[in-house]
């Protein structure tokens, strides 16, 4: 018996391609509610300061690191953090990222954090961060800003430039 070749019906693989697109377009749509359902981690202010502490911790010196730092930080802080920056870079004739100014060097933690505890109150919160011993305890201001929690750290104020005395600049 001998049978009859099936005829190429030309709709048939356009209506294949589409089945086939619909299951990858299904899967995406899939894959990109599941990446959405987790929170960022300025989502919540003891997300802010968690990832910030992780994020300090791998800085050494990559500037891909400490943009990562320093987008955590409040409208306050990097606009400390820039005029550092600009400075520095008017006094060496250097030019200088503001986040570069995040200095491995210049962060050590003082203890474990073993919990992240927040306390919100409107745009701003307190995150209590507890070590094991009863001692390690420390609080970190948060605001929310810029669509997320920020976390508002303390830097202290540049002091205005000093000239000699006599000159124009």
């Amino acid at each position: 018996m001998h049978r009859q070749p099936a005829r190429h019906d030309a709709r048939r693989p356009a209506a294949h391609l589409v089945r086939v697109g619909m299951a990858v377009a299904l899967s995406v749509a899939a894959l990109a509610s599941a990446g959405c359902s987790r929170r960022p981690p300025s989502g919540t202010p003891d997300g802010a300061v968690r990832e910030l502490v992780a994020r300090l911790r791998q800085l050494h010196g990559d500037p891909a690191d400490a943009k990562a730092a320093f987008d955590l930080l409040s409208r306050r802080a990097r606009d400390n953090l820039a005029s550092r920056a600009q400075r520095y870079s008017a006094a060496t004739g250097k030019a200088i990222a503001p986040e570069a100014m995040i200095t491995p060097s210049r962060f050590l933690l003082r203890f474990e954090p073993q919990r992240y505890t927040a306390q919100i109150a409107g745009a701003h919160a307190l995150v209590d961060v507890a070590g094991l011993l009863p001692g390690e305890r420390v609080q970190v201001p948060c605001v929310y800003e810029d669509a997320g929690w920020r976390v508002d750290v303390a830097l202290p104020p540049l002091p205005p430039v000093q000239k000699r005395p006599g000159s124009d600049l």
